[in-house]
């Protein structure tokens, strides 16, 4: 048996690696689980460690794994030396008199400071090399491009800062933008920051109740917005969404269109007084005073609200992180910088959407304020056809390539010959981000897209870390496929049992954050105490991060997923009680539940379980209805890949959903494990697993 065991693991570097070896790294090494045998992991500890080359290593920002190690050490021993080192090209208008203030579980960074975030992302290029650079690179769905150099970006941003200030933004108002994945999108988040407006970016892809949601939580009082977006070259309605929530947002003055799609094919109405086209506004000549306060913005105090990102929480109410001004933006700039080794001459490329914290941090500030060049594409990576993706590398030269497990897991399926068809050897780095990558797609990743000579710096962090917390830096560390790395400098990181006492190598336990770090979200908008007990209240002292991990003998993290019952759909956190909620408010549904299922494709696939209402038909025509329903209520992205009906769920004694339960049924378990003695009926177990869902 070990025999074939150790068989199967070297399979793994062939072509077509087999179903038994992904199934045995998933279970052994990606969660956590305890080694195979002496002999196989010290076989797989010998064999899958991937080094930078000796050639990337010479010319990278950190070389060696010692630098590393004595870096993180001196960012935690000196944080106030550390940063003041690492802050120096970044525009701070008045200096730093205190590194952080800490207060559980409120923190505040590089304290007395004042600067205008925009500022170190537009104005300190504009007298250097990188003026006429380009900023970004834009490529639409159906072809068309366009470049912005730092020089035309920073006139752009200056001119629509004009515009807002004009309309009445002040400093602390907060302005919602629902766009599609253009360079209008960046441009109205760096002119939110340069008046000291909030920005609260809202995903394309959320239905207008989200949308609706989203505003009337943060009180928004303009929305940035656009008649169209393409999408597998059909249009997604923008304005004609937010139409419909605006009709229920009495907190809006001001609508911002842009025209991108044109009226022939995306018409739109304007609301006269409140709605205005965004060429014919920024037409207008501003006023001197506004004109002034947009070339010459304010600074504005270090803990100043920068943006409000909503995120999925375990309750049905999506959560407003709030991340502020320097702190957010010094790790921002430093991860970008070290974790992509970014040079002048890099085209780099983040695959993700604006709409998500990732487009923040590894679109907007973090590239930009290093001077990067980024490439935005606006549509799907498989229209026309599945090659688009390896098609835009080639195009444009792209240098840096960081997306999602779920896409290459996609890009897997349709099959090695789509990147071969096209010359990738302008890459150098790779990246991942979103989900924990299994071993079976890194090894691919670095293959096939690779060629075997690119570093892949995997990366863990969330939405409320702001910033990479977890990865390997390319040019320093070795990587292990489907371990996440080591910790970023400035992050005291560590895996840890129920009462808090660190773990051993190898044993799984919570993912925990010992001490502040300056990108950590300050609060969730209008509900601090939601704050405390999401993130503060597990262990005292710590942040609890709310995935399970493990910590391997090299120091090594392998994260293993969400302990609680917020799902990761191709990279989506998806709140469940959000789900049910929506379910729930279908006229046909009694009762819904929400849980996840493993997935090859998205990390976790989305199955929901529905009791109907007497005289419902439980057939497939309801089913589709209610993926229709998921659709309107919260978008696209949230629509269920299964929906099983059943004539109750398990519940204990005192009606609480046992998910758990579910999740075994999901998976197509035949057994029930643990505990089940609170549940109030076993025969409605049986009649689940009995139900072969044909109806």
């Amino acid at each position: 048996m070990t025999l074939r065991i150790a068989r199967d693991v070297l399979l793994l570097v062939a072509k077509r690696p087999s179903r038994l070896v992904k199934w045995r790294l998933q279970t052994n090494l990606f969660r956590g689980r305890a080694p195979m045998s002496d002999r196989i992991e010290s076989h797989l500890k010998e064999d899958r460690r991937f080094p930078p080359s000796s050639e990337f290593s010479a010319h990278a920002r950190i070389r060696s794994h010692a630098e590393y190690t004595s870096r993180h050490a001196a960012s935690l021993e000196d944080p106030a030396t550390f940063w003041r080192e690492e802050t120096q090209d970044l525009v701070f208008r008045e200096p730093w008199k205190t590194f952080s203030e800490w207060e559980l579980p409120h923190a505040k960074f590089f304290v007395g400071a004042k600067l205008n975030v925009s500022e170190s992302c537009l104005d300190r290029h504009l007298a250097t090399s990188a003026r006429n650079r380009a900023a970004i690179v834009f490529e639409g769905e159906p072809g068309d491009t366009r470049t912005l150099t730092y020089f035309e970006l920073h006139r752009e941003v200056v001119r629509f800062s004009a515009a807002l200030l004009d309309l009445g933004v002040l400093p602390g108002d907060r302005v919602a933008i629902y766009m599609g994945m253009i360079p209008e999108a960046a441009i109205a988040m760096l002119a939110c920051a340069r008046i000291g407006a909030t920005h609260s970016v809202v995903f394309g892809g959320f239905s207008a109740d989200a949308l609706r949601d989203r505003i009337n939580d943060l009180g928004a009082t303009v929305l940035v917005t656009q008649d169209g977006a393409w999408r597998r070259g059909n249009v997604v309605p923008l304005k004609q969404m937010a139409d419909k929530a605006l009709l229920e947002t009495p907190t809006i003055r001001h609508v911002v269109v842009y025209e991108r799609i044109g009226t022939k094919l995306a018409p739109f109405s304007l609301k006269e007084g409140r709605d205005h086209q965004w060429d014919m506004l920024l037409a207008r000549t501003p006023s001197a005073e506004s004109l002034a306060k947009a070339k010459g913005p304010e600074a504005f105090d270090s803990e100043h609200p920068l943006f409000v990102l909503y995120t999925s929480g375990s309750t049905g109410k999506p959560k407003g992180v709030l991340h502020t001004s320097a702190g957010y933006l010094v790790s921002a700039h430093v991860t970008s910088k070290y974790v992509f080794d970014l040079k002048d001459s890099d085209l780099y490329w983040c695959t993700a959407d604006v709409g998500w914290v990732t487009g923040h941090s590894y679109i907007v500030y973090g590239p930009l304020s290093n001077g990067a060049s980024c490439l935005m594409y606006e549509g799907a990576p498989n229209f026309p056809d599945a090659g688009r993706f390896w098609n835009i590398i080639e195009k444009h030269g792209v240098t840096i390539l960081y997306t999602a497990p779920t896409a290459i897991r996609a890009f897997i399926r349709w099959g090695d010959e789509w990147p071969e068809k096209h010359d990738l050897s302008s890459l150098r780095l790779l990246g991942s981000v979103g989900e924990p990558i299994n071993p079976e797609a890194w090894t691919w990743y670095h293959r096939v897209v690779g060629k075997g000579k690119c570093p892949i710096v995997d990366t863990w962090w969330q939405t409320e870390t702001g910033s990479i917390m977890l990865t390997t830096l390319p040019g320093a560390c070795f990587s292990k496929p489907g371990s996440t790395g080591l910790p970023m400098f400035g992050v005291d990181i560590e895996v840890v049992k129920d009462r808090g006492e660190a773990c051993a190598p190898n044993e799984g336990g919570k993912l925990v954050i010992k001490r502040p770090w300056p990108s950590m979200a300050r609060t969730l908008y209008g509900d601090d105490a939601r704050f405390k007990e999401s993130y503060w209240s597990q262990m005292p002292g710590v942040y609890f991060t709310g995935d399970g991990a493990r910590r391997d003998e090299d120091g090594y993290f392998w994260v293993t997923g969400r302990i609680d019952d917020v799902l990761n759909v191709a990279g989506h956190r998806i709140g469940t009680a959000e789900i049910e909620s929506a379910l729930v408010s279908h006229p046909s549904v009694a009762e819904a539940a929400a849980v996840g299922r493993p997935d090859d494709l998205k990390g976790q696939a989305l199955v929901v379980f529905v009791t109907l209402k007497t005289g419902q038909p439980a057939d497939k025509a309801m089913k589709a209805k209610l993926a229709e329903h998921i659709d309107r209520e919260i978008g696209k992205f949230a629509r269920p890949d299964e929906v099983r009906f059943a004539d109750a769920l398990p519940k204990t004694r005192s009606g609480k959903i046992m998910r758990r339960l579910l999740k075994e049924i999901a998976s197509g378990s035949l057994e029930t494990k643990g505990d089940t003695s609170t549940l109030e009926d076993l025969s409605v177990l049986a009649k689940l697993r009995a139900n072969d869902d044909e109806a």
